[in-house]
């Protein structure tokens, strides 16, 4: 969650401190800070709210140094404000550090530094680090062994950048379940939550792994193990360019995002279909297919969109490839002790590849011997390394908190896995064929659907004071409906829930009156004739329909209250299709609500804590 942004050089670091905040701001907005070392005296300089606040408050100090930290929060420990938010600092005013993760042994080690006579200003549980490493520093070990030693009695995760004005040559990084790349660059370093921090100075990146120290000075980078071994790294170029995280001249990302959704998709599949065999191509899954193909079971663990994707997939491997199936919140599935077998194969979903939940799933599935399989977007990322073998997106950076083309680019790629499997299995080569014309198609039909932006517009301003939403859908566009509601909750903060149509009648058609705007998925498929008769059960009891329909559908169209009319496609593809709408439709209420839709209150981009 929160970002981490550091420089060692020979420029002054403050404006590429703040640039960075700002390209990290969506990891979090609660407060924000910056530290520096000059004349062998650290600044420290922070705010609550956003990091525009700490841009003008810096502004008028006139600040410069060539070495600093800078740090954007999401609280865990600790309400949102000046105190809490980082750096924190020892008493003596000499090191100061930014911390990413949850101590969560800290309630011991703040009392034990309490008995030493360590006094406490935050409520965080970041401030516990500091006074930790200052301890060993008084008992005589550099700023390196410091944190080394310090990080032995920690439990818990951390993503930590440290200076000390006694040393204030290098900055002191170190990983353990919460992501950090060092920049490598001309006479100047760089350390980063993630490479848009630092994209504008350097495209040399080095991924720092679990349990490894890195000390980073302006020429000279090296990485260790908390006891002290040193790790040759490997520098890896990355692609990704300032024009892909910048806005394009959108009003906000999420709209970029979501217009951007035609390119995305086709990226996912370019190179990965056969045309005239019906079959897929997954480079990253060559080594693992066969036994992806024999696996006894399927299960797809992942939070948020990237579960609602699950769920989609979910049908698409029971349907076409015959294998039992099961979709795991993330969050959950380490807890129980799940009965994971050999015969297994476990796919873990996600955007950032750094969702903390997803990731300790992850080992949990490795420790038990099943075929762990990743699915994300971000090149590099820990899920990506972790994982036996995968597949990316190919989404391109998405900044917005609430997730879009990372979505649509999931069912893609889910639906190219199905393709593959089935194929080797025994899904014909007609229907193979069949399947890969109509992913090949999907990108053109997204852009008709964006057509519809303003007829999508107008809905929304009849719609922008709900208190509540219902999404209902059958089938493949279940998840769907459960997508939809989540999209609405998340950026303009009205209630919504998302149900299966079916069991509408199983409580929540209580909810239904001239108030409760209901939302149908209902495309022409095997489920319409059930979904016309919920349509006509919600119509009864004077509720407020909004539909996507296929373009076809005229009966729908002079039932419902608002028809949102899209092209058809084959049933597996078609939530890549019917969940556009309901993006643009949670985007324009939150718009017209006049909220700020790229950073919707007590969220964050990537959930990097459990």
């Amino acid at each position: 969650m929160c970002g981490i942004v550091g420089y060692v050089g020979n420029k002054n670091c403050v404006p590429i401190l703040i640039n960075g905040l700002k390209r990290l701001e969506y990891r979090g907005y609660a407060s924000a800070g910056i530290g520096i070392v000059n004349h062998n005296s650290i600044t420290i300089v922070k705010n609550k709210g956003k990091v525009s606040f700490l841009e003008e408050k810096v502004d008028k100090l006139d600040l410069e140094s060539e070495i600093g930290l800078g740090h954007t929060r999401w609280a865990t420990h600790g309400i949102p404000n000046e105190l809490n938010a980082h750096p924190h600092a020892n008493e003596d005013q000499t090191i100061f550090l930014i911390h990413n993760g949850i101590i969560e042994n800290y309630q011991v080690l703040k009392k034990g530094l309490q008995s030493f006579g360590y006094e406490f200003k935050s409520e965080t549980d970041s401030e516990v680090l500091v006074h930790l490493i200052d301890s060993f520093t008084k008992r005589g070990h550099d700023i390196t062994k410091s944190v080394q030693l310090s990080l032995h009695e920690v439990e818990g995760t951390y993503g930590l950048a440290v200076i000390s004005s006694k040393e204030p040559d290098k900055i002191i990084a170190a990983r353990k379940g919460s992501p950090l790349v060092v920049g490598i660059g001309d006479n100047e370093n760089f350390i980063a939550s993630d490479v848009s921090a630092i994209i504008s100075y350097t495209k040399q990146i080095v991924y720092l792994e679990d349990g490894e120290i890195a000390v980073i000075k302006k020429n000279e980078f090296t990485a260790k193990t908390a006891f002290d071994n040193e790790i040759e790294k490997e520098i890896h170029e990355i692609s990704m360019t300032l024009d892909e995280i910048d806005r394009g001249g959108y009003a906000h990302f999420m709209l970029k995002e979501i217009m951007e959704q035609p390119e995305s998709l086709r990226n996912s599949i370019r190179g990965r279909i056969i045309d005239e065999d019906g079959r897929a191509i997954l480079g990253g899954l060559r080594d693992v297919v066969d036994k992806l193909a024999d696996s006894k079971r399927i299960i797809l663990a992942a939070c948020g969109t990237s579960w609602h994707a699950g769920l989609v997939g979910e049908y698409m491997f029971e349907q076409f490839c015959r294998i039992p199936t099961e979709v795991e919140y993330a969050s959950e599935f380490r807890y129980r002790n799940p009965v994971i077998e050999k015969e297994d194969t476990v796919f873990f979903i996600s955007q950032s590849g750094e969702t903390a939940d997803t990731l300790a799933a992850l080992k949990e599935a490795k420790i038990k011997g099943a075929l762990v399989l990743g699915i994300c977007n971000v090149v590099g990322s820990s899920i990506a390394r972790e994982t036996q073998a995968g597949v990316y997106t190919h989404a391109g950076p998405e900044i917005g908190v609430a997730s879009t083309k990372a979505f649509t680019t999931q069912l893609t790629v889910l639906a190219l896995i199905s393709l593959l499997i089935a194929r080797k299995k025994n899904l014909s080569k007609v229907d193979g064929q069949q399947i890969a014309s109509e992913l090949k198609l999907i990108p053109e039909k997204v852009e008709e659907i964006l057509k519809l932006n303003l007829q999508i517009e107008k809905i929304a301003e009849e719609f922008k004071d709900a208190s509540n939403f219902l999404y209902l859908g059958r089938g493949y566009n279940f998840p769907v409906a459960l997508e939809g509601a989540l999209k609405l909750k998340e950026i303009s903060y009205i209630h919504a829930e998302g149900y299966p149509a079916a069991e509408m009648k199983h409580g929540p058609i209580a909810l239904i009156d001239e108030n409760m705007p209901v939302v149908f998925i209902a495309p022409k498929d095997s489920t319409y004739d059930k979904i016309v008769s919920n349509i006509q059960e919600v119509k009864a009891r004077g509720g407020r329909i909004i539909a996507i329909i296929t373009e076809e559908d005229e009966q729908l169209n002079k039932l419902v209250d608002y028809a949102i009319r899209i092209p058809s496609t084959i049933r597996m593809l078609m939530p890549i299709l019917t969940v556009i709408p309901l993006q643009l439709l949670a985007y324009h209420i939150a718009v017209k609500k006049g909220l700020n839709v790229d950073q919707p209150r007590n969220l964050a981009k990537s959930v990097t804590v459990e």
